[in-house]
């Protein structure tokens, strides 16, 4: 039986790298609903839902995953994710999952990921853009707005952890 070999070359110098009049970033839209307990301070996360424009979507699955995941990695960073220096030995207190709390499955709610296709020829060849931050980054922000609609706290630290609510709730 013989061998077949394709071999494809592709050479985007030139065009990917070039600078351009347009903006190339992704953007999006965060929006969360939060349920805040008076006596303890406990923030819960009963809604999170992220609308982006994200160039073309090379793969639906995987976008949804990404930004999926990056929601819930920003509702860590807005709600658990903290790190302490020990004063005495200039290194983090925290350095194990024991100590540095991430959200597990009982702190994700729903999360809903919607996107708009754009065809956007002024881009890259491929129309895409990149998407492995903007998922998170609108997350806290989104759940302290939502804190705030709720109780009436403005917190403009992370992590919005009972305690720091509680002093503001008295």
């Amino acid at each position: 039986m013989p061998s077949t070999t394709l071999r494809a070359f592709a050479d985007t110098a030139g065009e990917a790298d070039a600078t351009s009049d347009y903006a190339r970033h992704a953007f999006g839209a965060h929006f969360a609903e939060v349920a805040v307990d008076t006596d303890t301070g406990e923030t819960r996360v009963r809604r999170l839902l992220g609308v982006f424009a994200a160039g073309h979507v090379l793969n639906s699955l995987t976008e949804r995953c990404q930004f999926i995941g990056g929601m819930v990695m920003g509702l860590g960073m807005a709600l658990l994710e903290g790190s302490t220096v020990d004063p005495v030995f200039g290194d983090f207190a925290e350095r194990d999952l024991a100590s540095y709390h991430v959200p597990s499955c009982a702190d994700v709610p729903a999360v809903e990921a919607h996107w708009i296709d754009e065809d956007d020829r002024h881009l890259n060849p491929m129309g895409s853009k990149g998407i492995g931050e903007i998922g998170i980054v609108g997350t806290a922000a989104a759940i302290g707005n939502a804190l705030y609609h709720a109780t009436g706290v403005r917190l403009r630290e992370l992590p919005m952890t009972p305690d720091r609510v509680l002093v503001h709730l008295g």
